[in-house]
C-alpha cells in the first residue's frame, strides 16, 4: 500500500561526478519544490532533480505521444516525482489475489439491467477526496468509503467515517497499521467491534495509534460483507446496485504513478496481484455507442492534485484489467 504527496528525504551516496542538469528546467523544479514543500540538504538536490528531470521527460514523452493518439491517458508531474521507480515500489506491497474469498453470493435480487453511465457522486454517496499522507492507509480509505456509501443509503446523511479508527484498532482482524491492509478486514472489524466511529470524533493522524474507539461515539455499522467473485460482470452488478464498492489494483507502474487524466490502459499491468486499495464509485464509456471506450470510475485517496481531482477512468471491460474486480467487496447494513 502506498502513501502519497509527501516530503521525501533520501540520502544518496556522493557520486564520482554531479548529474548533468537540463537548465531549461529550472524554473519548473523550482515551482515543483514549492509547490510540494520539498527541500533538500545540498549533496542530495543534484540527485534528486536528475531524478526528478527523468521523470519530467519520461512524462512530456508520454504525452507527446497521446497526441499522436497512441495512449488513451494523459500523466502529469506530482508529488512522487523526485523518486526513482525503485524506491516508489518499495512503498507498496503486493497481495496475491486469493482463490476466493466468496463471504456469500451477491444478492440474486439485484437487478440484472443497469444504465450506460453511472456516477454515485451526483447522487451524494461520496464524501471528499482526501490525502492518506505518508501512512500506507489506502485500504482503510477504501473500506470506509463503502460504509459511508451504505450509511448515506439508509440515513440519507453522508458522514466522513474515521480511518484511524480502522487504523489503530483492526490489527486482530488482520490488517497492520500504515503498512499495509486490506477493505475486507476492515469489514471484519466494523462487524466484530459493532461499530465505527466518525472523523469528527476519531480524526485522522496518518500514523499509527492505540486504539481508542469509543461505542457512544459509533456512527455507522454493518451486518455483513460480501466479497465479489473476481469478474468484472459481478463487479458491475455491485456498483450499479449497491452505491461505491471498494478494490484493489496493480498501482506499481510509473503510469499510474503520474496518471493525469484520460482512459488508463497500462499493457503491464496484472491481473493476479494487487497493491493499492481504491473505491469504485461508478462506470461510463467515452465515444460514440460502437467504438467507445468503457471505463470504471475510482476514487483514490493521494489528494486533489493527483489525477482527475483525485479520482481515475480506468479501463473496463478489458480482461480484468489491473486486477480491478479481483479484489472487490461490499459492506451489507441491511
Amino acid at each position: 500500500m502506498m502513501p502519497a504527496l509527501f516530503l521525501v528525504i533520501l540520502c544518496f551516496g556522493v557520486a564520482s561526478g554531479a548529474p548533468a542538469l537540463d537548465p531549461s528546467l529550472d524554473a519548473e523544479w523550482q515551482q515543483w519544490k514549492i509547490k510540494y514543500g520539498k527541500s533538500y540538504i545540498l549533496v542530495e538536490e543534484a540527485q534528486k532533480r536528475a531524478v526528478w528531470e527523468k521523470n519530467m521527460k519520461m512524462i512530456k514523452m508520454h504525452n507527446d505521444e497521446n497526441g499522436l493518439g497512441k495512449n488513451s491517458f494523459t500523466m502529469e508531474m506530482n508529488a512522487f516525482g523526485d523518486m526513482t521507480a525503485e524506491e516508489y515500489r518499495k512503498l507498496i506491497t503486493d497481495i496475491p489475489v486469493p482463490a476466493a474469498m466468496t463471504v456469500k453470493s451477491v444478492k440474486e435480487s439485484l437487478a440484472t439491467e443497469f444504465p450506460n453511465f453511472l456516477d454515485w457522486r451526483k447522487k451524494g454517496y461520496v464524501t471528499p477526496v482526501r490525502n492518506q499522507g505518508k501512512c500506507g492507509s489506502c485500504w482503510a480509505f477504501a473500506a470506509t468509503g463503502a460504509i459511508e456509501g451504505q450509511m448515506f443509503w439508509r440515513t440519507g446523511n453522508l458522514t466522513p467515517l474515521s480511518v484511524q479508527n480502522l487504523i489503530d484498532c483492526s490489527k486482530p482482524q488482520g490488517n497492520n497499521g500504515c503498512n499495509n491492509g486490506t477493505a475486507y478486514n476492515a469489514y471484519k472489524y466494523v462487524l466484530d467491534n459493532k461499530g465505527l466511529e466518525a472523523e469528527a470524533t476519531y480524526p485522522y493522524e496518518a500514523k499509527e495509534g492505540p486504539c481508542r474507539y469509543r461505542p457512544e461515539n459509533s456512527s455507522a455499522y454493518i451486518i455483513d460483507f460480501v466479497s465479489i467473485p473476481a469478474n468484472e460482470d459481478y463487479l458491475l452488478v455491485a456498483v450499479a446496485n449497491i452505491g461505491p464498492i471498494s478494490a484493489a489494483v496493480d498501482a506499481s507502474h510509473e503510469s499510474f504513478r503520474f496518471y493525469n487524466g484520460g482512459i488508463y490502459y497500462e499493457p503491464k499491468c496484472r491481473s493476479y496481484s494487487v497493491n493499492h486499495a481504491v473505491l469504485v464509485v461508478g462506470y461510463g464509456s467515452e465515444g460514440n455507442e460502437t467504438d467507445g471506450e468503457n471505463y470504471w470510475m475510482i476514487k483514490n485517496s493521494w489528494g486533489t492534485e493527483w489525477g482527475i481531482d483525485g479520482y481515475m477512468k480506468i479501463a473496463k471491460d478489458r480482461n480484468n484489467h489491473c486486477a480491478i474486480a479481483s479484489y472487490a467487496a461490499y459492506p451489507d447494513i441491511f
